[in-house]
C-alpha cells in the first residue's frame, strides 16, 4: 500500500513538473518588444522566442541609431519561469557577446542583459499582442474600395 502510494506520488509530481515546464514555453513563444537607454543610446529590441522543451531559440532584432542587427539567439535555456540567452553581436567589426537572464511574469519579462565586460542593463520586455483580423478595404485594383469622395 505505501509502495504504491509513493509510486503514485512520483508519478504526479513528475507530470507536474512537466506541465510547468510546457506552459512556461507557451507563455514564452512568441514576440516581445523592449525599449532601453545604453550606452550607445536608445534601443529598440525585438525577440521572437521559439521554446521546445526547455530549450528557448529564436531572434534577436535590435534597432539603435547608429544600425541594426538581426541574430540567433543561441545558448537559450527555459526553467519554469526563468529564461536565458546569448545574442552573439557583431558591432564595429567587434565579436561582442550579450547574456541574457529573466523571469517570466505574465505579459512581461523582466531581464538582465551583460554586455561583455563593458556594460549591463536592465529592461522589460512585453508581449506583442496578435493584430485583430482587419478587413480588407482593397479592390482587385489595388484600390481602396471605401475611399472618401474627390474634393472638388
Amino acid at each position: 500500500m505505501m509502495k504504491t502510494f509513493i509510486t503514485a506520488f512520483g508519478i504526479t509530481a513528475c507530470a507536474l513538473a512537466l506541465a510547468g515546464t510546457v506552459r512556461a514555453g507557451d507563455s514564452v513563444t512568441g514576440k516581445w518588444t523592449a525599449e532601453f537607454d545604453s550606452q550607445i543610446g536608445i534601443q529598440k529590441y525585438t525577440y521572437d522566442f521559439k521554446v521546445d522543451g526547455t530549450n528557448l531559440t529564436g531572434r534577436a532584432i535590435g534597432i539603435r541609431d547608429d544600425g541594426t542587427n538581426d541574430v540567433a539567439i543561441t545558448e537559450g535555456k527555459i526553467n519554469q519561469d526563468e529564461i536565458s540567452f546569448v545574442e552573439a553581436l557583431k558591432f564595429n567589426d567587434n565579436d561582442i557577446r550579450i547574456e541574457y537572464t529573466g523571469k517570466v511574469s505574465g505579459n512581461e519579462i523582466k531581464l538582465h542583459r551583460r554586455v561583455g565586460d563593458f556594460a549591463e542593463e536592465d529592461l522589460v520586455a512585453k508581449r506583442v499582442k496578435a493584430a485583430a483580423a482587419t478587413p480588407d478595404l482593397k479592390s482587385e485594383t489595388g484600390k481602396a474600395t471605401n475611399s472618401p469622395p474627390a474634393q472638388p
